[in-house]
């Protein structure tokens, strides 16, 4: 059973009143691959919600499983694999849920679980992050923000004619109205630009563009939709060259959503006007890595990041305080959920 929505979203700091614990007892949890920046609000929120958490920084293995040994419920990042193989040993030590800090969950072999008797969850947290991401982005692409600022760091004031566009005169395409999308296109109508919305589920009454039309007519693309079999590389070659010359493509949902190949074969032939990404094909091993000296010039990453017109975020648009609090906040909420502890 997957959920999107499993928990209200709690203010950043505050623990939220939808669990309470009954007096005296505690309820296990190994939250894995856990940043310390989640760890210090881990230690914080979950033994005043009555969970003992068993924190480790190691990502989730067929080495590390042992770590949730007595513990029914595991918490995962969205960086770590689970795989049929780490399913298998979860359940073999007696694990029946996990959670992941995440809205997406195509890093875990759900079905499998499911077979195994395993529950998966996502968590929910502010849209506002990846939405306040997404419209920066937006405004640095058609702003050239990323040659002006480069520029400007070389003590070169020109101008060049790099000519701005005005959100006001573009019309914005957006690819799933879920809470994020809907969180964007609340934004973007305080700019006053024409909206233009699709929706694989069709659950927005305003999604009611096909995708291709929508593509024919934005000038700018941006995707809000989770990385299924379907979805993958929803903007492949053919998709691409149905965008308006000139266009651009907006992603800070899950990278392979985007063919990059394609996308840089457009980039480079001047096709798009060009391309703002929080996520890409390939992100894993490189994003949250320092790579200083070391980066590989021959990657789609390094061949996207050479382009002027290009900017490139680590996948960070879901990282601000108020997200991390609800992340965690509704992982421990989750479990107490799924134990039967939830204060109603």
């Amino acid at each position: 059973m997957i959920h999107s929505d499993t928990a209200p979203p709690a203010a950043p700091g505050r623990v939220p009143d939808a669990a309470v614990p009954e007096p005296g007892t505690t309820i296990g949890m190994t939250v894995y691959g856990c940043a310390p920046d989640e760890a210090a609000l881990f230690r914080e929120l979950a033994p005043r919600l009555g969970l003992e958490p068993t924190i480790t920084a190691s990502p989730l293995s067929e080495h590390t499983v042992a770590l949730a040994s007595g513990h029914r419920c595991i918490s995962v990042g969205h960086k770590t694999r689970v795989t049929e193989p780490v399913l298998d040993a979860l359940s073999r030590a007696g694990v029946a849920y996990i959670s992941t800090r995440s809205a997406g969950y195509d890093h875990i072999a759900v079905e499998h679980a499911h077979r195994l008797g395993i529950r998966v969850e996502n968590v929910a947290y502010s849209p506002d992050s990846v939405a306040d991401h997404t419209l920066m982005l937006m405004l640095m692409a058609v702003r050239h923000a990323r040659p002006v600022l480069r520029g400007v760091d070389e003590h070169d004031y020109r101008l060049h004619g790099m000519r701005g566009r005005e959100l006001r005169d573009l019309t914005v395409g957006v690819v799933g109205t879920g809470r994020i999308g809907t969180a964007v296109i609340t934004r973007l109508r305080a700019f006053g630009c024409r909206i233009l919305t699709y929706d694989l589920r069709d659950r927005n009454s305003d999604a009611r563009d096909t995708l291709d039309e929508l593509l024919e007519r934005s000038d700018i693309v941006t995707l809000h939709i989770p990385l299924t079999a379907a979805t993958h590389h929803l903007l492949d070659a053919e998709r691409i060259r149905r965008l308006k010359r000139g266009a651009f493509v907006v992603n800070t949902a899950r990278g392979p959503l985007v063919d990059t190949e394609a996308l840089i074969a457009a980039l480079e032939r001047g096709r798009l006007g060009g391309a703002a990404l929080d996520v890409v094909e390939g992100e894993e091993g490189v994003f949250y890595v320092d790579l200083r000296g070391r980066m590989p010039a021959d990657t789609p990453l390094a061949r996207l990041q050479a382009l002027p017109n290009v900017v490139v975020t680590p996948h960070v648009a879901f990282h601000t305080d108020h997200a991390l609090t609800d992340t965690v906040a509704n992982t421990i909420i989750n479990c107490l959920r799924f134990e039967g502890r939830e204060h109603r």
